[in-house]
């Protein structure tokens, strides 16, 4: 390709009225806010009846969620967009190398098909072949794994040139051929050399899928040595077979390589971010790329052009000086347009990290990033600090790594083959150095890639940008049932909560060079599992005790601040439908955020926040737990049809199904006081807080009483609820009283 003389490569979009919109937004609802906060400030100092205690948890309750909106402000000061020029990149002859870093642990939980169906599709980029490495990190050390690289590798051979001779857009098999060929877009479907050489390359993908599975039925899966094995790096290329025809369409293939560290039991693995450092050494001997592709084991490139786009920011001299990745969105194959677990997390990828890229930029997402390989060597290579001894004490011993960081490295392809490689993914090559500490992904909390941007990127002077083309680049799996999305909401709270209460936190770590609006941002991730868990669970219960006993916490209908309290409400769901619809989602869809949002609170962001301060005070190690791959059919079936599916832990039934509970009870009683004893006035705030919670989360109510299939609430779970929501009232009442 050509490069404009003077033409940018790329352009940053910066929507005015958006910005005004969100910052007149900003000062209206902070005085309304004001004067609430006042009003039950001004509580404390009067006369009155109403018991201090839930006074003082309600205020408490509505000071944490006041601080959380404040920093949700920080991401809506400037949005931007950005649109790339991908014909003004130089020749292909001048474009850097990408080394791609994929991550599996578990062919149990993340089938080998599909994880080979995402290899495949990276080697399927729309880039220089010689220019492109493809590693996949197998922790499991399964040989299941191994040989479906082999059987990948062979496939490819003809998948690769029947993709770029017809222009095929999606590159994983998979999704080519279980799509329509209206849905592909791709290539010339009327040709009959088209459909002659489709119909064989479909044939060789189900004898490689077949493959795939009989090593799966009767080969080893690894659990057998899951957690203690030895190293093993193969470059698979050099293991097949040469026969003419291959060769010649080998030629034009990327370089596939299969790592397994080493594990021992005795030795902390540090889990994905330890997969990609041991990536991050390996590679550095084998291909030495600039520039890294991060991808999870079920996230497809769903368009070719990806690494070309990001090489519009990369390769932009005013820009690249200072930016360590471009992100794009994470999106999801297997969305239903009842999308109830909102999956699709539009808040993040359509609202929050398009205001972050108007700040320092977004977070990695742990997939679909583009990263410079300087920057996560840390402190380990600063400009004019090459010295020898330092950086062994910070990357390790190996010569042959040092040698690759210190620039000017001819890597050589048959370093698998030699002892070097195994040492650099040895279970003791980190002993003594600053892996996980300064140098590679961040070790402190099993969020790895949110805690590296913060505190070895951004924090460090670095910047990223969001990149989210119309087309989907990287398409992945979503959740499709409760439990899946429950555990991962369990997961990601404990992690975040780990970086807040270390010495990371974003309140006090590193004030030099990150901006003051950025920091909120990261305050806002680090303190949301608390500030909602917290604040949901004081207001699902606190007003609702009172209204059973007919204790008033809020301003009657005919006092002046009623409605400074309907405006702060009315301008919160406001904002957020604003938000909905601006983005494309429906009305609808917003109820479901509303709903997921308060599941999440109530159970994930609450069990997170207590797993972090047990793993702070030595009563639990920490733990990584692998997402589901595998689809039920029964579970996917109910998730089509807009059905939640409660087949999950009582620890997250019971929450849940108690507070509605509660709040149903409180309802009735509620409605039961204006009528007979006309307290409509007094207590109508504290009626429709119940009538809110109870009509958002009528599918719990329906889980509870009227279904009967096996993806309702268990009856036992409801008699429990019910037992623990009485016993909450009556010892309420006894303390409020």
């Amino acid at each position: 390709m050509d490069q404009t003389s003077n033409a940018p490569m790329h352009l940053c979009h910066v929507n005015r009225l958006t910005i005004f919109i969100n910052r007149t937004y900003t000062v209206i609802h902070s005085v309304a806010l004001s004067f609430l906060l006042y009003y039950r400030a001004s509580f404390f100092f009067q006369d009155t009846k109403t018991p201090i205690l839930p006074s003082l948890i309600v205020f408490a309750a509505e000071l944490l969620f006041s601080l959380e909106w404040l920093l949700t402000q920080a991401y809506r000061w400037r949005p931007v967009s950005r649109t790339v020029f991908p014909e003004r990149l130089p020749e292909d002859d001048k474009l850097p190398a990408i080394d791609v870093f994929i991550c599996t642990a578990d062919p149990d939980l993340e089938p080998t098909v599909a994880v080979m169906n995402t290899v495949i599709s990276a080697m399927a980029l729309d880039y220089p072949p010689e220019k492109l490495h493809v590693y996949l990190s197998d922790d499991a050390g399964a040989d299941v794994t191994l040989n479906g690289m082999r059987e990948a590798w062979t496939f490819a051979k003809r998948w690769i040139p029947f993709c770029k001779r017809y222009k095929i857009k999606r590159r994983s098999p998979k999704a080519y051929f279980s799509a329509a060929e209206d849905e592909n877009e791709d290539g010339d479907f009327g040709g009959t050399d088209f459909v002659q050489e489709r119909q064989i390359v479909q044939e060789k993908y189900e004898v490689f899928k077949e493959r795939v599975r009989e090593y799966a039925r009767h080969g080893d899966t690894g659990s057998s040595k899951r957690g203690d094995h030895s190293a093993v790096i193969e470059v698979i290329q050099e293991s097949s077979s040469n026969h003419a025809f291959e060769e010649n369409e080998a030629k034009n293939m990327p370089l596939l390589v299969y790592v397994s560290r080493e594990k021992r039991p005795s030795h902390a693995h540090h889990f994905k971010a330890g997969a990609i450092n041991v990536l991050l050494r390996v590679s550095g001997v084998i291909s030495n790329s600039p520039f890294i592709l991060g991808l999870d084991c079920d996230t497809n490139c769903n368009d070719p052009s990806s690494a070309r786009q990001a090489m519009c920011f990369h390769l932009d001299p005013k820009l690249s000086p200072t930016l360590a990745f471009v992100q794009f969105p994470q999106k999801f194959h297997n969305i239903s347009k009842k999308d109830i677990y909102d999956s699709q997390y539009r808040s993040i990828f359509k609202v929050l990290w398009q205001g972050l890229d108007g700040l320092q930029g977004p977070a990695m997402c742990g997939t679909g990033y583009y990263i410079k390989r300087l920057s996560l060597y840390g402190k380990s290579l600063k400009a004019d600090h090459k010295d020898l001894m330092e950086l062994r004490q910070s990357v390790g011993p190996s010569n042959e790594f040092i040698t690759s960081l210190l620039g000017n490295y001819n890597p050589n392809m048959k370093m698998a083959q030699l002892a070097e490689t195994q040492q650099l993914a040895s279970c003791t090559y980190e002993d003594g150095t600053k892996w996980g500490e300064e140098a590679g992904f961040l070790y402190a909390s099993v969020a790895e890639d949110f805690l590296t941007t913060f505190a070895s990127l951004h924090c460090k002077g670095w910047n990223s940008v969001y990149c989210n083309p119309p087309r989907p680049h990287f398409l992945g799996r979503g959740f499709t049932n409760l439990n899946d999305f429950l555990v991962q909401g369990t997961r990601w709270s404990s992690a975040v909560i780990d970086i807040a209460i270390s010495k990371y936190c974003p309140l006090i770590y590193d004030l030099s060079q990150i901006s003051f609006l950025q920091r909120m941002c990261y305050l806002l991730f680090a303190i949301s599992p608390i500030c909602q868990f917290f604040s949901l669970w004081c207001l699902a219960t606190i007003p609702q005790l009172c209204l059973v006993n007919g204790i008033s916490l809020y301003p009657e209908v005919s006092n002046s601040y009623f409605w400074i309290f309907s405006f702060v409400f009315l301008s919160s769901i406001s904002r957020q439908l604003y938000e909905v619809l601006t983005t494309g989602a429906s009305l609808q869809h917003w109820v479901y955020e509303q709903r997921i949002w308060m599941m999440n609170a109530v159970t994930s962001h609450l069990y997170g926040t207590l797993d972090a301060f047990i793993k702070k005070f030595g009563l639990r190690e920490a733990s990584f737990s692998i997402s589901n791959k595998v689809d039920d059919v029964e579970q996917l079936k109910r998730y089509n049809a807009g059905v939640f599916d409660f087949q999950t832990s009582s620890l997250f039934l019971v929450p849940l199904a108690s507070l509605v509970i509660l709040n149903m009870a409180s309802l009735f009683v509620g409605i039961a006081r204006v009528i007979f004893l006309g307290e409509l006035e007094k207590l109508f705030i504290q009626v429709f807080i119940p009538f809110y919670a109870v009509v958002v989360n009528y599918p719990i109510i329906e889980g509870m009483l009227l279904r009967k299939d096996n993806g309702r609430i268990p009856p036992s779970i409801t008699l429990l609820s019910a037992t623990a929501s009485i016993i909450f009232c009556v010892l309420g009442s006894i303390i409020f009283m």
